[in-house]
């Protein structure tokens, strides 16, 4: 294999750019084994009263990232996350205002490898969601496992992602007032085992969960669409009834984690590695559907709107793709 090395020169505001990346990928992909190792080995150290300490403040503090978490407005405006943004190019786009007085939830799609769009619009502050949706508060929903990793947990929280449990996501849809913004990515883990260049399959047909709690709260449903979200990252091909994606789909019934078997770039060399292509995201935020407040919604609302949902976020697509590079006759395969 040809190996395409990155040129010696490059621009320092590149370089950067790469770093904040590398850092951002660490995150999802080693950080929480890395503060997990330092947690056991503080507690066999003979530091093992600050281990202590902190499973103490854990116990006190466990159920926090099912109520709102414990975001930091300081942490999500790092500068870092402009340069992260810069990398691909991200950008987050509005096509109608939002009214600060409801509650939302935002289907985001596709889900991708690694979520980048969805971090980078509403989990930091470098793509101006803030002054784009004033009044308006982002909280993306991620896998409840990764809030029982110590220190891991804490950091991720401050950046406002919170856990995709049905008690977190009531707690904010059911906030008086309006102002709250539950992003969740719909297709979840098993999606991601789609996730490859020009790939438009999203699991949706069967995923009704959303829709209840959405009528339940009354919050007002957005569909969200990252175009270039599936560009980022190559994946093993692992089509459907394969070995490989037979285990990767128990592995995900098991541990509710997916384990995509991808590759990109890498720092210094643009041929392998775990780093994502620098392809440009469009995250679309599209219009409300809105919904009225019914407490113990039947199947026959639960399925007209789930309709409803569908039709929205097959207008976004086709109102856009064009937009984004997408052919004509491309279009969205729900399963």
């Amino acid at each position: 294999m040809k190996i395409e090395f990155a040129p010696l020169y490059v621009p320092l505001r590149r370089r950067l750019q790469t770093a904040a990346v590398v850092q951002w990928v660490f995150s999802f992909l080693a950080m929480a084994q890395v503060c997990l190792a330092v947690f056991v080995l503080l507690c066999v150290s003979d530091w093992w009263i600050l281990g202590l300490l902190y499973a103490g403040w854990l116990y006190l503090d466990w159920d926090t990232p099912s109520r709102g978490g414990r975001r930091s407005a300081w942490v999500k405006s790092w500068h870092v996350w402009m340069y992260f943004k810069d990398y691909f190019p991200i950008t987050l786009i509005k096509t109608v205002d939002l009214d600060s007085r409801h509650n939302y939830l935002f289907g985001f799609h596709p889900h991708g490898i690694l979520v980048a769009g969805g971090f980078g619009s509403f989990c930091t502050e470098a793509s101006g969601f803030s002054q784009m949706f004033p009044g308006l508060t982002p909280y993306l929903l991620m896998l409840p496992f990764w809030f029982r990793i110590p220190f891991f947990r804490d950091y991720i929280m401050c950046g406002g992602l919170v856990s995709s449990e049905k008690a977190s996501a009531s707690y904010l849809l059911s906030h008086p007032g309006g102002g709250q913004v539950a992003v969740l990515s719909v297709g979840g883990a098993l999606e991601a085992l789609d996730a490859r260049p020009g790939a438009l399959t999203l699991q949706l047909r069967q995923r009704k969960g959303f829709i209840k709690l959405a009528l339940k709260h009354g919050a007002w449903l957005v569909p969200v669409f990252s175009f270039g979200e599936n560009d980022l990252f190559d994946q093993i091909e692992n089509p459907s009834g394969s070995t490989l994606r037979s285990v990767q789909e128990r592995l995900q019934r098991i541990m509710g984690v997916a384990m995509p078997l991808f590759h990109a770039r890498g720092i210094f060399q643009y041929s392998f590695g775990l780093l994502p292509y620098r392809k440009p995201i469009h995250t679309v935020v599209g219009r409300p559907i809105p919904v009225t407040q019914t407490p113990c919604p039947t199947k026959d609302d639960i399925d007209a709107l789930h309709s409803l949902y569908m039709e929205g976020l097959t207008q976004l697509f086709e109102e856009n793709k064009q937009n984004y590079g997408i052919p004509e006759d491309k279009h969205l395969n729900f399963i």
